[in-house]
């Protein structure tokens, strides 16, 4: 029997399980998102697990810009699998129901794994920069050091400030309904549930979110700056053209990576001029079409790793 939400009260009742609505006015957007949402997550998974397959097993691919990509690899590994089996669930099975605490776990991981994404280009832009404009210096300042201490930044910096998002949401005091009107546990979708007062939960997450999303586009952004400076004192036309060729697979993934984030934050606020299903699906394939892109561009543009997929799969045969 399904679980019903919980009648509006002004008596404080322990809630154990969320209920996750999203497209209940457009139910037959649920057929073709749920077909479309898997063949992504299969690219997703497929694409990901190959790009680390090769690198771990291709000794020329065993260099610091390789390993940052592996890192990148990783994180949108783990936030298809933390956002995406379950609104499958939802789409087939009509499988609502999600625990408090894994609720919370889930809005812990999207809201600390997406910003590590953005950090982990920021250090790859800044690789790019230090390989065009300080070349000879590149194997001092890039090495394998170089990664494991960019490896604990991108941790530690992001972990303990979108920490206190999910704590704030949790301790919350949940007496009303446990319907979520969307297809993951989004922090603000979650609050609106509780009986008490969220706007420090909103100046929190608006803080922490341009805090950590802004600065890094602002320094990625300063980064390709120098970039393009040095690239234009370049006399050769074609040392120009490889040098920003090595950076193009990169701000692919970049504009589009933040494009689709500010187009989702616009139309969140756009409130009801926007219908609230074009957010939700927004935030859903934020989580989705990145983490099926990324290998896909590294490795058409890329010729190492291109090569080390090619020789993948010959070695299987």
């Amino acid at each position: 029997m399904p679980m019903q939400p919980y009648a509006n009260t002004s008596l404080s009742i322990g809630i154990s399980d969320f209920l996750l609505n999203c497209f209940v006015r457009s139910p037959s957007w649920q057929r073709w998102l749920s077909l479309l949402l898997s063949f992504l997550f299969l690219l997703a998974m497929g694409a990901n697990a190959t790009l680390l397959i090769t690198i771990w097993l291709e000794a020329s691919l065993h260099e610091p810009m390789y390993y940052l990509l592996s890192i990148l690899s990783l994180l949108d590994v783990i936030l298809c699998l933390t956002v995406i089996p379950k609104v499958l669930l939802i789409f087939w099975f009509n499988m609502k129901p999600i625990s408090f605490a894994g609720c919370f776990l889930q809005m812990f991981i999207m809201n600390t794994f997406l910003p590590m994404e953005s950090s982990t280009f920021l250090v790859m832009a800044y690789d790019r920069y230090v390989a065009i404009c300080h070349p000879l210096r590149y194997t001092s300042i890039i090495t394998e050091q170089f990664v494991i201490n960019a490896t604990i930044f991108i941790i530690f910096r992001n972990l303990l400030i979108t920490l206190p998002t999910p704590v704030l949401a949790a301790r919350l005091n949940y007496c009303a309904s446990n319907v979520v009107e969307n297809c993951i546990c989004a922090n603000i979708s979650v609050a609106r549930l509780s009986c008490e007062d969220i706007r420090l939960n909103k100046l929190y997450q608006f803080v922490s979110v341009w805090c950590l999303l802004g600065s890094d586009l602002v320094l990625i952004l300063l980064s390709y700056c120098f970039i393009l400076r040095a690239v234009m004192r370049l006399q050769s036309g074609g040392a120009a053209t490889k040098a920003l060729s090595t950076c193009g697979s990169h701000l692919i993934l970049i504009l589009f990576f933040y494009t689709l984030l500010l187009v989702f934050i616009f139309t969140n606020k756009a409130g009801k001029k926007v219908p609230s299903e074009v957010p939700i699906l927004l935030n859903v394939l934020h989580h989705l079409i990145p983490p099926a892109l990324n290998p896909i561009v590294y490795g058409v543009r890329t010729q190492e790793i291109k090569q080390g997929i090619i020789k993948l799969f010959k070695n299987q045969h």
